[in-house]
C-alpha cells in the first residue's frame, strides 16, 4: 500500500488530500477545501489574490488534511501537487510547498495534470467509473471531450473554442444580476423559467455534422453569451406589463441551450466509440439539469451516467492523490525542478 499527500492550488481552492491505495483499490483517509469568498466582491477570480490567499492557508490545511487522516509527515510514501494547467502563481503555490516536503521527508514527489486529475475524480466514490468510457469535463476554464480507452490513454475528442461552460454560466450570471460563482445562482433561477418563453440556437450543433467534420465535437459558448445579451436588451425595451421577472426565462433559455449541446456531443461521441459509460467531472458536472438530460439521452444507447458530487466536482486534492498513485505506480518520479504551467498538453493524448 502507498500513502499519498497531494496538493491543488490551480485557481482559487487551497486543498490537501490523504489517500491509500494500492493499483485499482484505494481509501481517501482525508480531504480538506478551502475556498477563497474573497473573489465574490470582483465577481471572477483575481490571480494575485488566489496566489496570496494560497500561501495563508496551504499550511494549516495540509495540517488539517494529516490530522483527519490521523497520518504524520513520515508516514507519506509519496508527496503530488497539481503542475497546470492553472493560474500560474497559485500553482506555484502548491508545486513549491510539496518540493519543499518532499526535500525535506527524502520522499518521491509526482506532478499532476489538473484535468487528468477530474479524469479520476469520480472513480473515488463510483468504483464502475473506469475504463473505457467517455468524458465529458467542464469547468470555469475548461471543456473537454475525451475518450478514456484506459488509464493513460486519452484521445482527445473536442474542446471549447472560445469560452469553457462554466466561464459562460459564470459570466450569463453575472449580466443577469447573480452572484459569483454563478453556474449555481443560474440553475436555481432557471428552475423558475418558462420553456419557450425564449429560445437561444445550440452553437455548433447541427444535424449534417458528420465525423471528421472539424465542428463535429467542439464547442463555442460565446455566441451564445451574445444572444443572452442581445436578448437582454430586447428585454429592456419592452413595457413592463407583468410583474414576472423575464429573467428567469433567460436563464432557462441559456442553460437548455448549453446543456443540449454539451449532451448531444457527448452522445455523438458514446455512440461512435461504444462506450457503455460516460464520465462526468469538473464544476459544471455539479449541474443536477445537465446530469439529469445526460442520463436520459444516453438511455436509448445503453449507456451509464456517472457524475461526481460536489465535493469532488470541484477543484480538489483527492483527484490529484488519485492521478499521482497512479502515475508514481508507473515509475514517475519527478525532479526537484518540477514547475508549474499556466497551459500544459495532458500526459497521455493519443491521435
Amino acid at each position: 500500500m502507498t500513502r499519498v499527500l497531494a496538493i491543488e492550488t490551480s485557481c482559487d481552492e487551497t486543498s490537501a488530500a490523504v489517500l491509500d491505495g494500492s493499483g485499482s483499490s484505494t481509501a481517501l483517509r482525508s480531504l480538506v477545501i478551502l475556498s477563497q469568498d474573497v473573489h465574490r466582491v470582483f465577481g471572477g477570480v483575481v490571480p494575485e489574490l488566489a496566489s496570496r490567499a494560497h500561501l495563508t492557508a496551504i499550511e494549516p490545511v495540509t495540517r488539517r488534511a494529516l490530522s483527519e487522516a490521523g497520518a504524520e509527515l513520515e508516514s507519506i510514501d509519496v508527496f503530488a501537487a497539481t503542475r497546470g494547467p492553472g493560474l500560474v502563481g497559485a500553482l506555484l503555490v502548491g508545486v513549491g510547498f510539496v518540493k519543499a516536503l518532499a526535500f525535506a521527508r527524502q520522499r518521491p514527489l509526482v506532478g499532476v495534470h489538473h484535468m487528468e486529475g477530474h479524469l479520476f475524480a469520480t472513480s473515488l466514490e463510483q468504483a464502475d467509473a473506469v475504463p473505457p468510457f467517455t468524458a465529458l469535463l467542464v469547468s470555469g476554464g475548461h471543456t473537454l471531450l475525451i475518450d478514456v480507452e484506459a488509464w493513460g490513454h486519452y484521445r482527445l475528442l473536442g474542446r471549447t473554442r472560445d469560452d469553457a461552460a462554466g466561464e459562460a454560466f459564470d459570466k450569463v450570471a453575472k449580466k443577469l444580476g447573480l452572484p459569483y460563482p454563478g453556474g449555481p445562482h443560474l440553475e436555481r433561477l432557471a428552475k423558475e423559467g418558462r420553456a419557450g418563453r425564449v429560445r437561444f440556437t445550440r452553437p455548433m450543433l447541427r444535424k449534417n455534422q458528420a465525423p471528421g467534420d472539424p465542428d463535429y465535437y467542439d464547442v463555442s459558448f460565446s455566441g451564445l453569451k451574445t444572444a443572452v445579451m442581445n436578448q437582454l436588451q430586447t428585454e429592456d425595451r419592452r413595457p413592463k406589463t407583468e410583474a414576472r421577472n423575464n429573467n428567469a426565462d433567460i436563464a432557462y433559455a441559456f442553460q437548455d441551450a448549453l446543456v443540449d449541446t454539451l449532451v448531444e456531443k457527448t452522445a455523438r461521441a458514446a455512440e461512435q466509440f461504444r462506450r457503455a459509460r460516460v464520465v462526468l467531472g469538473g464544476g459544471v458536472a455539479c449541474n443536477r439539469t445537465l446530469v439529469n438530460a445526460m442520463q436520459e439521452r444516453m438511455a436509448p444507447l445503453g449507456a451509464t451516467v456517472y457524475a461526481p458530487t460536489a465535493r469532488l466536482a470541484t477543484d480538489n486534492a483527492a483527484m490529484i492523490a488519485r492521478a499521482a498513485l497512479y502515475h508514481f505506480e508507473r515509475g514517475q518520479r519527478d525532479g526537484l525542478d518540477l514547475n508549474a504551467y499556466a497551459t500544459l498538453t495532458m500526459p497521455g493524448v493519443i491521435t
